[in-house]
């Protein structure tokens, strides 16, 4: 049986290395880009995917959890802004424990800031 990363990390880290994957790898989660960012010009995954997964701007404003949940980013001219939200397996809820991805599904909505 595999030991669940909460119970080798502090819950905050176990948390964080699981947005890392999706952010940096696109796996153990799900990628949502919204309609308005899709129909921006020069708009390209391979480009976003890139710049999701180098993003660096982790401070105590934009993730004050220590999470790395959230960030924002400017692309094609835009200000984006991206989350990570925690839900059950069926995505109908919550997560009840977003550091167990057994069972938490990711979702990493990317958009454009003046959607928000």
């Amino acid at each position: 049986m595999l030991q669940s990363n909460s119970t080798a990390l502090p819950r905050a880290e176990a948390i964080a290395r699981l947005n890392d994957q999706l952010r940096k790898t696109g796996t153990g989660g799900s990628v949502m880009i919204t309609q308005n960012l899709k129909h921006v010009t020069g708009f390209n995954v391979p480009t976003l995917m890139k710049a999701l997964a180098e993003y660096g701007g982790f401070d105590a404003d934009n993730d004050p959890h220590g999470e790395r949940d959230f960030g924002d980013l400017v692309l094609w001219g835009y200000d984006l802004i991206w989350k990570i939200d925690y839900y059950d397996k069926d995505l109908k809820f919550g997560s009840d424990d977003p550091a167990d991805p057994n069972v938490t599904h990711r979702v990493l909505t990317v958009m454009l800031a003046s959607d928000w």
